[in-house]
């Protein structure tokens, strides 16, 4: 086999024939690499919707390489079950290949760009590592606004990124007058539901799924969820369809309604494009540009423009800076020094809490929750129960099937968890069973009544939340956004705070067992 100029290393979420890894490809003198490894799907437990994705989406990507011509060297686990890591694969292949160096998309992943470096050198290889152009930032980028501020916020980096790149700008001004829209993008469904809702894009698996789908439930059969529902889009094609179908049909009402419940719509108004993003099947200045030609164009209010504009050129970019700018001790964060252990139910949603019941079940049906079910369902239940931040985390990163760490990691331990101390967000998202209640979650079939923080029919969300409280009290105090819970926490009676901490700590035995 001939020796290589460059072989390019293309990971599992770099799927884009445009990534800049490919930039001066010469057919006659380079090659491709990737690689399926068992260490992607147990470094955390990793559901099978989530395998199944990623390998379906590799090898969807490995045949528009070889429709190309280019000389590939793809590793298949099905076909090649050893070696079991990235690093112990391309070991094998640059002794066979003897590239003179490695080119790659800088990783989205701090464990995989430290295990990368570390082959590369002792290899004696040099790693070529270019710039990531799905993000509208870079991370040096991120860092300098970083060291201009006194404490990081979202809402100017946001700002700083619309000037820079004209979105959603009149003459230098934000389009309508306000840089943000979300005070008007907080309305529930009322009693009459959503009514009618469009159905969801769905991708009707191939033989080339249908292959990985078949061996994904034989070979990780003792991973959870399921594999019957899925119909992600898995090529570039599919994602782009999905993109215009959401603009169609769905971007009109996601403003408002993006943080609302309702019992068995796990859809509603939201894109379901994370996935097909996150594995750059998808670039975040065509989909940021498909929203607002939509605005400009009349077809959707700028509210739900600008509230969907904030998810792709805000938070997405924002967790990314934080994250690498903070890795690797970020991992470790645990500020309100959380030490309970995940719930082992978390794994099959089998609770009487029907809020959490209901997003655990769809969560391993489907890989699958939009934002306000992970942030104010699962992550809030967690928070409130004090479980420990990189349990959450490692949770998170194996059930969704958009999980990749660089965008999971702040958006859990960071705003979900509060456990880095207010980096990420400037306060607790926390609130009793009657902020889901409102919202639109199926509290009416529910044993527990979120109006109530004690008693065996109190909602644990309720008691957990003043208990919360309670134990956080001198830090929330020092909080300005924290001024009102604390001021209400204080006017409880003794009695009624040691009632509520005994309540909670019942609560905590019956979570690690099956009795709530």
């Amino acid at each position: 086999m001939r020796r290589c100029r460059h072989l390019v290393l293309v990971l599992g979420d770099q799927l884009d024939l445009q990534a800049s890894a490919l930039d001066g490809f010469d057919p006659a003198q380079d090659g491709v690499w990737m690689a399926e490894v068992a260490e992607e799907s147990t470094h955390v437990w990793s559901s099978q919707p989530r395998i199944a994705l990623f390998l379906s989406a590799m090898r969807h990507f490995a045949a528009a390489l070889r429709a190309r011509g280019w000389p590939l060297y793809y590793r298949r686990l099905d076909e090649d079950p050893e070696p079991a890591s990235l690093d112990q694969a391309l070991k094998a292949t640059l002794a066979e290949l003897r590239p003179q160096r490695l080119v790659m998309t800088a990783p989205g992943d701090w464990r995989v760009l430290r295990s990368l470096r570390a082959l590369a050198a002792d290899a004696g290889v040099p790693l070529e590592l270019r710039e990531d152009r799905h993000f509208f930032s870079t991370v040096r980028e991120f860092s300098a606004h970083a060291r201009t501020r006194k404490q990081l916020r979202l809402e100017f980096f946001y700002r700083e990124l619309r000037q820079r790149h004209g979105v959603l700008m009149d003459g230098g001004k934000p389009a309508g007058g306000r840089w943000n829209l979300d005070a008007d993008n907080r309305e529930a469904f009322g009693p009459e539901g959503p009514g009618r809702l469009p159905p969801p894009p769905r991708f009707e698996p191939d033989a080339t799924t249908r292959e990985v789908l078949a061996w994904v439930a034989q070979r990780f059969v003792r991973h959870p969820g399921r594999l019957d529902a899925f119909a992600w889009p898995v090529n570039r094609e599919q994602a782009l369809a999905a993109l215009q179908q959401f603009i169609d049909e769905r971007l009109a009402l996601f403003g408002p309604y993006e943080d609302a419940l309702w019992p068995g719509e796990p859809w509603l108004y939201h894109s379901q494009l994370s996935a097909a993003l996150n594995l750059k099947l998808l670039g975040a200045r065509e989909v940021v540009k498909a929203a607002e030609d939509a605005y400009r164009a009349g077809r959707v209010p700028l509210r739900s423009a600008e509230g969907f504009i904030r998810q792709i050129l805000g938070w997405r970019e924002y967790v990314r800076g934080l994250y690498w700018t903070q890795m690797p001790d970020y991992l470790e964060r645990n500020a309100l020094g959380a030490g309970e252990a995940l719930p082992a139910w978390y794994w099959t949603g089998d609770t009487q809490m029907a809020c959490l019941r209901e997003v655990l079940r769809q969560t391993l049906a489907l890989g699958y929750a939009h934002h306000i079910q992970r942030l104010m369902v699962v992550g809030l239940f967690a928070l409130l129960l004090g479980v420990r931040p990189r349990q959450v985390h490692d949770w998170f990163l194996a059930v969704y099937v958009d999980a990749v760490e660089w965008v999971e990691l702040p958006n859990t331990l960071g705003m979900s968890q509060h456990a880095d101390g207010g980096l990420m967000a400037s306060k607790p998202y926390v609130a009793t069973g009657k902020y889901i209640e409102r919202m639109g979650g199926p509290c009416k079939t529910c044993r527990y009544d979120p109006a109530q923080r004690l008693g065996e029919r109190a909602c644990p969300y309720t008691t957990l939340y003043w208990d919360f409280l309670m134990r956080h009290e001198v830090l929330l105090a020092g909080n300005s956004r924290m001024v009102m819970q604390v001021r209400n926490l204080q006017r409880l009676p003794d009695a009624e705070r040691a009632a509520i901490r005994e309540r909670a700590q019942a609560l905590r035995l019956a979570a690690q067992g099956p009795g709530l």
